[in-house]
C-alpha cells in the first residue's frame, strides 16, 4: 500500500508537515496536485497567480523526482469531482496526508474527504502548517478568539514563552527508493478526471500579463530572497518599509502566499538574526516579526469568524453603510487615472507587477472606501485578480481595516489624505515618476498635486475624481449616522 501527501498552498518539500509525516511512516510515498479551472474562478484567483503556481509546481515535480516521489497532476472536470477522485484514492491508497486551509470552503470539502476516507476504514492524518500555531490555541482568558492585534500578539509571545515552543522548520528527509504509480491506480482515475505527465507551461484561457522575471518560482529562489532580505535589508526595515520608492520589504509574500516558503522558515530565520529573541533586540528585525504576526493573526480571525470568508464584515452593523457603489469611479480607480498621483502609480503596479508596496494597499484601499465610499468588496476582489500574493485571510483583512468594517479596524474618522501620504512617503516623487511618466517632468513640488501646476504641458494630466475635504466628510456623517443608529 501507499501514502498520499495532497499538496495544496504548500509547493514545497522543505519543512512541510503532512510530507514529513508522510516519510516517516515508511510506506511508498505518491504527491497529488489537483488543478481545479472551477475553484479559480470562484476565488477570483488572478492569472500571474495561477501562472506562478505552475512554475513552482513545476519546481516541485522536479525537486520530489530527486527523492523518487511521483507526483500525480490531477485536472479537475467538474467542481464535485473533488470527491470522486478521493473516493478512487481511498480505494487503492491506505494513508491520506495534507496540510489543514482555514477558508470555510475549503475546510468544508476538507471534511468531506476525510469522511470518506474514514468510510473506506482508511487513516488519514492533518497538519497544522499554513500558520505557526494551530487556530484555537491563543485565545483570550474566555476562551474567544482575538479581535484585536495587539492582545493577539502578547498572548501568542506568551503562548510560545510558557510552553517552549522552538517554532523550528522541519528537519528534511533522506530519498525513498525508486518506485512507480501504481498501474491500477492510473487506470480507475482516468474514469473520473484527465491526468497530466508534467505541469503545464500555461493554462488555456488563463493569460498572465506580468513577467516572470519579476517573481521566478521555486524554493531555492525563495530561500534566497529570504537569506538576502535577513543579511541586507531586515535592520532597516522599520525605517525604509513604507517608501514605496525603496526596495525596503521583503517581497516574500508571494512565496508566503503559494507555500513555497513556510512561516516557521522566515520566523527561525528572523530570530536566529536577532539572537534568539521573539521581541525586542534589533527594531527592525521585532518590526517584521511583528509583520509575520499580523499574518498569523488575520489566519485566526479566518478560522475563528468563518463570516468573513462568506462576503461578511466583522461588524456586522456596517452591513447598514450605504455604499456609493458608482462604476466610473470605480472603473478610474482600477485603471489607475483618478487624478491623484500616487493612488495612480499604485493601481499600475499592482497591473504591471501583480504585487503593491503594503504602505500603498491601505492608501488605495482607504481612497476607495472613504474617498470614493465604494463597498470594500470591490476593492478586495479587483485585488485578488491582480494579486499575485493574492491571500483571503490578508487580503480580507487588510480591506475590512481600511474600511472600519473589520477586526481591529482604523477607528472610521481616521482617513489617509492621498496627497499628504505622497508628500511623506515618496517626497522626490520617485515612485510616481515610475509608474506615472507623463508626469516626470515635473518638479517635486508639484508632482503630488499636478492639478494646481500651472506649468506647459500637464493639462492633460486628469483632474482628481473626487473632492477629498468633501468626499471626507461624506464618510465621515455615514459612520456618524451608523454609530447613533446603533446607540
Amino acid at each position: 500500500m501507499t501514502t498520499i501527501v495532497w499538496f495544496r498552498e504548500d509547493l514545497r518539500l522543505e519543512d512541510h508537515s503532512a510530507l514529513v509525516h508522510a516519510m516517516k511512516v515508511g510506506l511508498p510515498v505518491i504527491g497529488l496536485y489537483l488543478f481545479d479551472p472551477h475553484a479559480w474562478l470562484k476565488h477570483d484567483t488572478a492569472a500571474c497567480r495561477i501562472n506562478f503556481n505552475l512554475r513552482n509546481l513545476s519546481c516541485l515535480q522536479r525537486e520530489l523526482r530527486k527523492k523518487n516521489i511521483p507526483l500525480l497532476l490531477l485536472e479537475v472536470k467538474h467542481s464535485d469531482d473533488q470527491l470522486n477522485i478521493f473516493e478512487v484514492l481511498a480505494n487503492h491508497t491506505s494513508l491520506l496526508c495534507f496540510n489543514n486551509r482555514h477558508e470555510i470552503n475549503e475546510q468544508r470539502r476538507d471534511a468531506s474527504i476525510e469522511a470518506i476516507w474514514l468510510a473506506n476504514g482508511k487513516r488519514i492524518a492533518r497538519f497544522i502548517d499554513h500558520v505557526l500555531l494551530s487556530p484555537g490555541t491563543v485565545l483570550t482568558k474566555a476562551g474567544q478568539a482575538f479581535s484585536v492585534f495587539t492582545p493577539y500578539k502578547n498572548a501568542f509571545i506568551r503562548t510560545v514563552i510558557e510552553q517552549g515552543l522552538s517554532l523550528q522548520p522541519l528537519k528534511s528527509f533522506a530519498k525513498q527508493a525508486p518506485f512507480e504509480l501504481p498501474i491500477a491506480l492510473t487506470k480507475a482515475l482516468t474514469r473520473v478526471c484527465r491526468q497530466h505527465d508534467s505541469v503545464p507551461l500555461s493554462w488555456p484561457g488563463i493569460h498572465a500579463t506580468v513577467p516572470e522575471t519579476y517573481w521566478p518560482g521555486g524554493e531555492a529562489e525563495a530561500q534566497l530572497r529570504l537569506s538576502n532580505f535577513i543579511k541586507t535589508k531586515i535592520t532597516a526595515y522599520q525605517k525604509n518599509r513604507d517608501y514605496p520608492s525603496l526596495a525596503g520589504t521583503s517581497q516574500l509574500s508571494p512565496y508566503l502566499a503559494a507555500g513555497v516558503l513556510s512561516p516557521r522558515q522566515c520566523l527561525y530565520a528572523a530570530r536566529c538574526a536577532n539572537d534568539g529573541k521573539l521581541v525586542g533586540g534589533h527594531e527592525g528585525i521585532a518590526c517584521w516579526i511583528n509583520e509575520l504576526l499580523w499574518r498569523e493573526f488575520y489566519q485566526h480571525v479566518l478560522w475563528a469568524f468563518p463570516r468573513v470568508s462568506m462576503h461578511q464584515p466583522f461588524k456586522l452593523s456596517t452591513l447598514n453603510l450605504a455604499w456609493n457603489n458608482n462604476e466610473p469611479l470605480f472603473s478610474a480607480w482600477c485603471e489607475g487615472r483618478t487624478g491623484l498621483p500616487l493612488i495612480d502609480a499604485a493601481m499600475r503596479q499592482l497591473q504591471q507587477t501583480g504585487w503593491m508596496h503594503n504602505r500603498l494597499r491601505m492608501v488605495v484601499a482607504m481612497f476607495l472606501t472613504k474617498h470614493c465610499f465604494i463597498d470594500w468588496r470591490w476593492g478586495e476582489r479587483f485585488f485578488m485578480q491582480h494579486l499575485i500574493d493574492g491571500d483571503l485571510a490578508a487580503n480580507n483583512g487588510g480591506w475590512q481595516w481600511s474600511a472600519s468594517t473589520g477586526t481591529d479596524a482604523v477607528p472610521y474618522f481616521r482617513i489617509f489624505n492621498p496627497v499628504r501620504q505622497s508628500q511623506r512617503f515618496d517626497p522626490e516623487g520617485h515612485f510616481i515618476r515610475q509608474y506615472c511618466p507623463e508626469l516626470a517632468s515635473l518638479d517635486n513640488k508639484w508632482i503630488h498635486t499636478p492639478w494646481l501646476c500651472d506649468q506647459p504641458g500637464q493639462s492633460h494630466y486628469p483632474l482628481p475624481i473626487v473632492d477629498l475635504v468633501k468626499a471626507k466628510a461624506h464618510a465621515l456623517a455615514a459612520f456618524k449616522a451608523l454609530n447613533a443608529a446603533e446607540a
